[in-house]
């Protein structure tokens, strides 16, 4: 490949087919670059920076362009260009969420601890939406929701019972998120033409793409607290599993691991990361500006819609 005129900022994968957006996303949340130093990170950072500037220090191989851009990804505010903090990455999405859905999964029985649990995992939550988006409100916000749920359990069914995490989770989700970006709702989010030139904010393409996020968190978390409660429920029955109760909180949280390695790329992967949308449909004042500027030449506008 001749790295002179080699883009750096391209798309290594088609992000216009899921299985290009998997691969990306199975890319930049691989765990194992949560273990590296900073300083390893930092020369990632002007690894690609220098490429950026048309600056590619001699003997650099695609491939290590490649890999700095994925570590820079990974670790790198895309707008601001400032390390981020290591819970708030989504490459750290894998190991702190297994830790705290797979005690959600095993503490489920009272109301405190299913409240504690809830408060914890929407507290992470929100750091890493307050590391990605700048959001302002914490897992806190929901502790009323959440003991209203939490009333359910000592009623329910013993399954019933182990999907009360999964239903706060998924609610939570669908409050926690739209509170946090509510800026965006209200004010709108900035849209491009396809070439990236600005043409506005539109609130309307800030609902679908916080929309999306919701959709995309509640994916994450379904297969294993939807699936795994059935599993466990069922392997409790055994002598074995009776005998080596104190086990049963590190089994599912190992468990949890191994749905979420392959569930946070797939999850971020459900909707493009750049979104579109039809002129026709934004608002009235925004629709009427584009089309008194650039008559019927843009039919569509794209934006971020954020992780």
């Amino acid at each position: 490949m001749a790295l002179s005129s080699f883009d750096i900022d391209a798309p290594r994968w088609d992000q216009s087919t899921f299985m290009g957006r998997l691969k990306h996303f199975f890319n930049i949340t691989d765990c194992r670059t949560a273990l590296l130093p900073d300083s390893r990170l930092d020369e990632a950072k002007a690894l690609v920076e220098s490429c950026r500037a048309g600056s590619i220090p001699p003997g650099t191989t695609a491939e290590q362009l490649y890999y700095a851009k994925k570590l820079y990804d990974s670790a790198f505010h895309p707008d601001t260009g400032d390390r981020m903090n290591l819970i708030g990455r989504m490459s750290f999405q894998v190991p702190g969420g297994m830790a705290i859905t797979g005690f959600m999964l095993q503490f489920y029985r009272t109301v405190p601890a299913v409240v504690f649990w809830q408060w914890v995992n929407q507290s992470f939550n929100a750091l890493v939406n307050y590391t990605n988006r700048n959001a302002i409100f914490t897992g806190i916000t929901m502790i009323f929701m959440m003991t209203f749920l939490c009333f359910f359990p000592q009623k329910a069914p013993p399954l019933v019972a182990r999907w009360v995490p999964f239903v706060a989770v998924a609610a939570a989700n669908c409050v926690n998120i739209p509170m946090m970006r509510q800026q965006e709702i209200l004010n709108g989010i900035a849209v491009t033409d396809e070439n990236g030139n600005k043409l506005g904010h539109s609130t309307k393409a800030a609902v679908k793409g916080i929309a999306q996020v919701v959709i995309s968190r509640v994916t994450m978390a379904a297969p294993g607290m939807i699936v795994l409660p059935i599993i466990m429920q069922r392997l409790e029955k055994y002598k074995f599993m009776q005998r080596i109760t104190f086990l049963h909180g590190p089994i599912q949280v190992m468990l949890v691991g191994g749905f979420l390695i392959f569930m946070v790329p797939a999850a971020c992967s459900l909707f493009p990361q750049r979104c579109s949308m039809a002129v026709s449909k934004l608002e009235p004042e925004l629709r009427d500006s584009i089309r008194s500027q650039y008559g019927d030449s843009i039919r569509h506008v794209y934006f971020n819609k954020g992780l």
